[in-house]
């Protein structure tokens, strides 16, 4: 009997649940809120699913990040290249044939992988999709500021057991689109107009963080940057160039302007319709979690360097049979991305110092163990920080995020060629200290030096070095009793708030330029 008819006879032995295993049984399959069941959805209907592969050697994977990202090892900065990463973690033979000959046994269709070879998304039709995942049914939901339409299945699904060793997940079923965490707040009520400014733009950034007129990108084509999005929103030509009119500098160069563009046509990440970036730990199965956290490894081999939003609910917050506790976000708590934090001036009409922006997501991870790299800075934090919240709240031995901050309070943005001011939201700090480190990396490139790559090692070896220490402010949490609405608090050095600070640019250049 040939490979095919027996993994057919298989999935007919699953359907009846006598050979089965659930690959992701602890994913949370709850509607989110917004959304809508539109019904089941036509059998004869096509849609896709992405199978992710089991992966090789992700232990020397991790050993290799850690290597290449620790300005102490030999190999510092001699990063892998795409084609490295894929010989390294490549799936086996074994793996690749049978997936491919049970999906192709099952009528699946028009398969594409990637370069790694470790995703592997197919077109089928909704009864072939329910025959071969037993226990799934497929419906129809819309929702979001968009009204986006999907097709997920809220069951749990089973796959043969023959498939465990081979299969981690398979995508497109629970997920949903996440949505925007940006936030238009109400314009603060200041006396007197001496010295002050109207909103965050690219200038009011340059003026806080000490850029010169000079400090612009020089063009070369070594030097690149893109900012992956998961919300289907894209930028129009229109709205940039009415951007430029009101808010830009005559240089083509700006960095800060690229980076606030929502780029998806590049990413370091696994397939869109795989992920719902920025949701909480909890609501995401751990296989799902620890292979997002793979791909991250992947992206920082290959020199990388990978930012993203700490979020913008403080603390977080959920209560289970009457116990609060605090609740990270994923991915902002994987241990192989920088994660930023969230400020606001001051005085909202001046460029002041900074303070946290209540916002702010922060906290401690119940999944990832807290990594070597900030073990110093995190153990001085909670012996000395006067004002902790209860222990139950948090895990004090994971992973800290954010890493570092920047201005998320107050942005001016134009959507429709119409100027919106007081925008707030981390997913605005993120890009801007994107920016920031990809101008770093224009000068190590034009000193013939290797991009920062995974900055963590560095950013806490280096104790901040280059920032500017924010200590003033908590950020929001659990309305009760205990806590009242107050999470984290910042203070002296890192802090899981703002993380070390925000950017002095000459500074941090000075700290960064070598080796």
């Amino acid at each position: 009997m040939g490979l095919g008819a027996c993994l057919l006879g298989l999935l007919a032995l699953c359907v009846v649940g006598r050979c089965s295993y659930s690959p992701e049984p602890d994913q949370q399959r709850t509607l989110p809120p917004g959304w809508v069941s539109l019904g089941r959805v036509d059998p004869e209907e096509e849609l896709s699913l992405t199978f992710a592969l089991r992966q090789q050697n992700l232990e020397r994977l991790s050993k290799l990040v850690q290597a290449v990202s620790d300005p102490g090892s030999p190999r510092y900065g001699k990063y892998l290249t795409l084609e490295d990463v894929a010989e390294l973690v490549r799936p086996s033979p074994l793996t690749l044939r049978t997936v491919q000959k049970w999906l192709l046994a099952a009528g699946a269709r028009n398969c594409h992988s990637v370069i790694t070879q470790d995703f592997l998304t197919c077109w089928m039709s909704v009864r072939q999709a329910e025959l071969l995942l037993s226990g799934s049914e497929f419906h129809r939901y819309v929702g979001g500021p968009a009204e986006t339409h999907v097709v997920r299945s809220l069951r749990p699904y089973q796959l043969p057991k023959a498939l465990a060793s081979h299969v981690d997940f398979v995508g497109g079923l629970h997920r949903f689109p996440p949505t925007s965490s940006l936030r238009q707040r109400p314009e603060p009520q200041v006396a007197g107009t001496v010295g002050l400014h109207l909103g965050v733009t690219p200038s009011v950034i340059r003026g806080r963080y000490n850029l010169t007129a000079q400090d612009v990108g020089s063009g070369t084509t070594n030097n690149s940057q893109a900012c992956a999005q998961f919300l289907e929103q894209y930028f129009h030509d229109s709205d940039l160039a009415e951007f430029m009119h009101l808010f830009g500098r005559h240089e083509s160069q700006e960095p800060f302007l690229q980076w606030l563009l929502l780029l998806s046509n590049e990413s370091a990440l696994p397939p869109v319709h795989t992920a719902s970036y920025g949701d909480d730990e909890d609501s995401l199965s751990s296989a799902y979690i620890q292979r997002v956290n793979t791909e991250f490894m992947k992206a920082a081999a290959r020199g990388l360097t990978l930012l993203f939003a700490s979020g913008d609910s403080g603390a977080g917050c959920w209560s289970t049979s009457g116990r609060h506790q605090f609740r990270p976000s994923f991915p902002a708590s994987s241990p192989y991305v920088t994660t930023v934090g969230g400020t606001s001036f001051k005085n909202p009409f001046r460029v002041t110092s900074e303070v946290v922006d209540y916002i702010s997501g922060g906290g401690f991870s119940n999944v990832f163990p807290r990594p070597s790299y900030q073990e110093e800075a995190v153990a001085k934090f909670l012996s000395s920080s006067p004002q902790l919240p209860p222990s139950s709240y948090f895990n004090a031995s994971g992973r800290a995020y954010p890493d570092v901050a920047a201005l998320s309070d107050g942005y001016w943005v134009v959507s429709n060629r119409v100027p919106i001011p007081w925008v707030s939201g981390t997913s605005a700090s993120t890009p801007v200290f994107g920016g920031i480190l990809s101008l770093i990396n224009e000068h190590r490139i034009l000193n013939g030096r290797p991009p920062l790559g995974f900055l963590n090692p560095r950013l806490y070896q280096q104790h901040g070095a280059g920032l500017f220490d924010v200590t003033r402010g908590c950020h929001e949490s659990c309305l009760n009793e205990e806590v009242q609405g107050q999470g984290f608090c910042s203070g002296p050095g890192w802090d899981p708030v703002t993380g070390w600070g925000t950017p002095n640019f000459p500074a941090l250049l000075k700290t960064l330029i070598n080796p």
